[in-house]
């Protein structure tokens, strides 16, 4: 029987939160967890795959490699989120690769055991049909982004798009509470790391943001996004 923990934890997953505990515990009961240090390789771009991942605790960054062999951060995931969802429908290899950014809980799922959750649920399918088509439409409008706006444009675009994956409104306010390093925006924004540390002093001195260390909230967060998100 799964652990009380974990059925919890699982029923704020977006997959699984409709489902009723007994459902969820069926889920929990095929499910494997795996405990990930900060910077530990999960999954290798290309390299055959066979499970989901869902993360119970912790962030992840999506990456891909450029044809300079320079590392390209696609999305940011955390708490609630899954990754490998690709391989375990067509059972081609990973589309990219995932790092752990910090200390992270995951569970696992087999593919043969997704599918039978998936024949046994069927809202699980169409949850996950959800969730891609809203990652499909970011990503588009990322790619817009980094491609017609300038350096200060794209660095706002980054901010808003880690903003949404990560942070939490209060109020007018969208705060994040850990912003990822320098070198990590940069690769997302494509540009180099100290044009983040000079658009972000920039952002600092017009009070469009707050900083304290890593911590960072912006203000007025739909005039941000009105301002650098197109």
């Amino acid at each position: 029987m799964a652990e009380e923990r974990v059925i919890r934890l699982l029923k704020r997953v977006p997959l699984f939160a409709k489902m009723s505990d007994a459902d969820v515990e069926q889920v929990a009961d095929r499910c494997l967890r795996k405990d990930c240090h900060k910077e530990q390789v999960i999954l290798v771009e290309e390299e055959v795959g066979q499970t989901l991942f869902i993360i119970l605790r912790g962030t992840v960054k999506i990456t891909r490699a450029s044809d300079e062999g320079r590392e390209v951060i696609i999305t940011i995931l955390k708490a609630g989120d899954f990754f490998g969802e690709l391989s375990i429908l067509d059972g081609k290899g990973r589309s990219a690769s995932v790092i752990a950014m910090e200390e992270s809980e995951l569970l696992t799922l087999r593919r043969n055991d997704f599918h039978h959750l998936l024949e046994r649920f069927p809202s699980i399918g169409l949850e996950m049909l959800r969730v891609l088509a809203d990652r499909i439409r970011k990503a588009d409008a990322m790619i817009e982004n980094l491609t017609l706006q300038d350096a200060v444009g794209r660095v706002g675009s980054t901010l808003i798009h880690v903003a949404e994956q990560t942070g939490y409104a209060r109020g007018a306010s969208m705060i994040i509470a850990k912003l990822p390093v320098q070198q990590d925006l940069a690769n997302m924004a494509g540009t180099a790391r100290e044009t983040i540390s000079r658009v972000m002093a920039v952002f600092e001195s017009k009070k469009l943001i707050e900083r304290d260390g890593h911590r960072v909230i912006i203000p007025d967060f739909e005039k941000f996004k009105r301002d650098y998100w197109s």
